[in-house]
């Protein structure tokens, strides 16, 4: 199973993609977690400790793997670069183990215009396109808000994307542009997921906003969450009987029938 997360940033996604890797690799399977948001903080949501965390160098700012790849140098435009980099050791080379959870961090890229095409780029969208397409394990990509990294052919591979949501204005409109954006590529599967929920008027609110059958769940606010990002500790571990009821109904509907 492959799985997109996205959102508006602040929306919590990074905290329910973390969540949901703990859930899965509980549950026996093995589980690749790739943090594909220039704003780099999954290793946090799965609890890795901090110290650990600094230590891991992004992909993209992996200079001279991109130059080995891809025949050109990083942050330099006019060159000429492979299309096609040898990508498939990357996942287990460079990714680190966290309670059986294996994490790659892949780290920005380059904005320097509408298609940007320079060597990281490349190399990024040609490695989530080989995580999507060929590995054998459960995928959970934390994505930024848009769907920078995705190609068409990668795009049609994704099992879901579950987009996180708040009770919101602004996070509403995000969720329906990315799914537009998302269909327009190919991905025809979507859940919404609704965060930060506060009390039964915000959960009704937000559920009139979507199609029912792509509503996977909603998940109260509660200072648990917080707390477990300031003492660094994993989520699942500090899950109240009330978070974990929320928690595993969202868990369970992924497995169900998509819904597009």
């Amino acid at each position: 199973m492959k799985l997109a997360i996205t959102g508006k940033g602040g929306t919590g996604k990074t905290t329910i993609a973390g969540l949901l890797a703990h859930y899965f690799k509980k549950d026996g399977y093995q589980v690749l977690a790739v943090d594909a948001d220039p704003d780099s903080n999954l290793a946090s949501a799965i609890g890795i400790p901090e110290e650990q965390a600094a230590s891991i160098v992004p992909i993209s700012k992996q200079r001279q793997l991109i130059q080995e790849r891809t025949g050109a140098k990083p942050r330099q435009f006019g060159q000429l670069f492979k299309l096609n980099p040898t990508v498939k050791d990357i996942p287990d080379e460079f990714s680190i183990k966290f309670k059986g959870i294996k994490l790659l961090i892949m780290g920005g890229s380059q904005k320097g215009g509408d298609g940007c095409a320079c060597p990281e780029n490349v190399l990024l969208r040609s490695l989530l396109s080989e995580i999507i397409l060929s590995r054998r394990e459960i995928v959970i990509v934390d994505m930024e808000a848009g769907i920078e990294h995705l190609g068409r052919a990668t795009a049609q591979s994704v099992d879901r994307m579950l987009i996180v949501v708040e009770s919101s204005s602004r996070s509403i409109v995000t969720a329906k542009t990315i799914m537009n954006l998302a269909r327009e590529i190919g991905i025809e599967s979507f859940g919404i997921i609704g965060n930060k929920i506060q009390d039964e008027q915000q959960k009704r609110w937000l559920s009139s906003q979507f199609s029912q059958n792509l509503i996977m769940g909603t998940v109260s606010y509660h200072e648990i969450i917080r707390d477990s990002d300031l003492k660094q500790q994993p989520l699942i571990e500090m899950l109240n009987e009330s978070l974990k009821s929320e928690f595993n109904k969202i868990y369970q509907k992924i497995f169900l029938p998509t819904a597009s």
